[in-house]
């Protein structure tokens, strides 16, 4: 077994120590940075949501085998950087106004960062005003979080104000939440949707790959 190999299981093991040990020998054996992350880390991490999706793993795997993952880039970043390797995107995640519903926001954007993007994390309650500040800022993905069937209107209004201020064409805006669905979010405008974080990764990526915005 390689040591990109190691790193991957132990991503989907969760043991931190093992991959923070494997990273530096890789280095030492002058793997690529941007190899051990996709290779080892990301991989590692999406096997992770495979297996969740497919009811072998749950929240508590996923949350182990993410904390891991953002520990490892947390060594690995100075030498990602060194190598001119560039975010996969800046999100910036907050769950809508009127909703003060934390964790399954949280584990979304751990596993967002965990894949290699930027977070903003704007926390709960985010009024429309803060998410057209972190667009201004140069946010790319918009991830709009609504827990409840009450503060899930919200959604749109976030929608409808960013519409105004004209920076539509600037951003991809993706929601999800418990209540929130594909017809929903088809509805509002958004530009796609997410049952839970494995899925909410894959959507970004895909949405990153084919988006079309202006800066």
């Amino acid at each position: 077994m390689d040591i990109l190999d190691e790193i991957y299981d132990a991503v989907i093991d969760g043991k931190t120590d093992i991959v923070i040990s494997k990273i530096k020998e890789a280095l030492e054996n002058n793997i690529q940075p941007d190899i051990i992350m996709k290779e080892g880390l990301i991989s590692g991490l999406d096997e992770v949501g495979r297996l969740y999706e497919e009811g072998k793993f749950f929240v508590p795997e996923m949350l182990i085998a993410a904390r891991t993952t953002q520990a490892a880039l947390k060594d690995l970043r100075p030498h990602l950087v060194k190598q001119g390797v560039k975010p996969a995107g800046k999100i910036a995640i907050g769950t809508i106004q009127g909703d003060l519903h934390d964790i399954g926001k949280s584990i979304v954007a751990m596993m967002f960062e965990s894949s290699g993007f930027e977070i903003v994390d704007l926390g709960v309650d985010v009024q429309p005003e803060k998410f057209i500040s972190a667009i201004n800022d140069g946010a790319q993905i918009i991830a709009l979080s609504a827990l409840l069937t009450t503060t899930m209107t919200n959604i749109r209004t976030t929608i409808e104000s960013i519409e105004k201020t004209k920076l539509r064409d600037r951003v991809i805006i993706m929601v999800g939440g418990a209540p929130v669905t594909e017809e929903f979010s088809a509805e509002v405008g958004a530009d796609g949707f997410a049952q839970d974080a494995p899925s909410a990764v894959r959507k970004a990526r895909e949405l990153m790959d084919g988006k079309n915005i202006s800066t």
